[in-house]
């Protein structure tokens, strides 16, 4: 098989297609939560902290000197993205919780046995005749 071909089967498989749809709007829903975080969340906490916003927090490890800039560890940045992070997560979490529970309840419905087919109601019959000539 060519090489083409292979990566034509590939492609057109609905997995690859669902899983780029997946990573398509988790990036979306990953700039929603970093908005949701960064605009909504994180200002308040901010005031509740003394006015703090954690984005500028950082320690400054070497000054900017003749042309060369500062070394920066921005761990506000970090707390940030810890946030973020999390909020995700959870959100996630809870969409497989809800997707699971959906899965139970269907597993959970007992399903009616099928009708037997003519042949098999027939074959009974038959077998009942047989025993009842005995």
């Amino acid at each position: 098989m060519s090489m083409m071909k292979e990566f034509k089967e590939f492609a057109v498989k609905g997995n690859v297609i669902d899983m780029a749809v997946g990573i398509i709007i988790g990036a979306a829903f990953g700039k929603i939560v970093s908005s949701f975080v960064g605009d909504v969340i994180m200002p308040p906490i901010g005031v509740l902290l003394g006015g703090v916003d954690f984005s500028s927090l950082a320690f400054i490890v070497k000054e900017a000197a003749e042309g060369a800039p500062a070394v920066v560890i921005s761990y506000g940045k970090f707390v940030q993205t810890l946030v973020d992070f999390t909020i995700i997560a959870f959100a996630i979490f809870m969409a497989v919780k809800a997707i699971n529970s959906f899965k139970k309840k269907e597993e959970a419905a007992p399903k009616a046995p099928p009708e037997p087919s003519k042949e098999e109601v027939l074959l009974t019959e038959i077998r009942d005749l047989l025993k009842d000539r005995k």
